[in-house]
């Protein structure tokens, strides 16, 4: 009867230490985040900005949280944390009553808003895209201001919107509108280029509300 009570308190004994060996292996102490947040799984065809939205985190702050060394690339089934987020904050819908913008051009998005670039807080976003490539108007509107030579900027188009928006368009290598054209949402408004301060080709976007910049992301489909 000894045997066996003794038996009994080894296996319980090694089941405790078993449990709490799998508990450390599952959650280990370097894997907590620092900050408050949750985790979201990615869906199939999710983007990193469409998380940003939900949640209304900045993308840079979940590329940092996550250490992501490209923004284009983010799998369907990933778990990325969210920093400050809740389950209360998903699902905020920014543009509801805010009029509907289109990407000016497409390609990899290389400075986000917000960001520091060039010891400088980005006001818009820079988009990667080949020289040449068409720029069009986000949204119709009338361009208030165009160009050649703006500092850091290069060749700039700015066209303003409805209900006080206005969008910006720089680092252009050729312009294709003029000051007072009334001009259509998807219309080509200008060429990619690297004009002003730019190195390689690439779109500098902004959407202001009035003269406070916004972040692009929250109004683009």
């Amino acid at each position: 009867m000894r045997k066996v009570s003794y038996l009994i308190l080894i296996l319980i004994n090694l089941g405790l230490v078993g449990c709490a060996a799998r508990n450390y292996t599952t959650a280990p102490l370097a894997n907590i985040p620092s900050v408050a947040g949750i985790y979201h799984k990615v869906k199939k065809g999710e983007s990193l900005w469409q998380i940003s939205k939900q949640y209304n985190v900045e993308i840079k702050d979940i590329v940092k949280a996550n250490k992501i060394p490209d923004t284009s690339k983010i799998n369907a089934g990933q778990s990325l944390f969210i920093p400050y987020a809740n389950k209360f904050s998903h699902n905020i819908n920014h543009t509801t009553e805010e009029p509907k913008f289109i990407w000016p051009v497409r390609g990899k998005v290389i400075v986000h808003f917000g960001m520091n670039y060039n010891g400088i807080k980005s006001k818009g976003i820079s988009i990667e895209a080949e020289e040449g490539t068409d720029v069009v108007a986000a949204s119709s509107g009338k361009v208030s201001f165009c160009d050649d030579k703006v500092k850091g900027r290069g060749k700039t188009i700015i066209i303003d919107h409805a209900d006080g928006f206005v969008t910006v368009y720089a680092h252009n290598s050729e312009l294709l509108v003029k000051a007072g054209d009334i001009v259509k949402q998807g219309q080509v408004i200008a060429k990619v280029g690297s004009t002003g301060r730019a190195n390689t080709p690439q779109l500098y976007f902004e959407i202001r509300k009035g003269h406070i910049p916004k972040n692009p992301f929250y109004y683009l489909p």
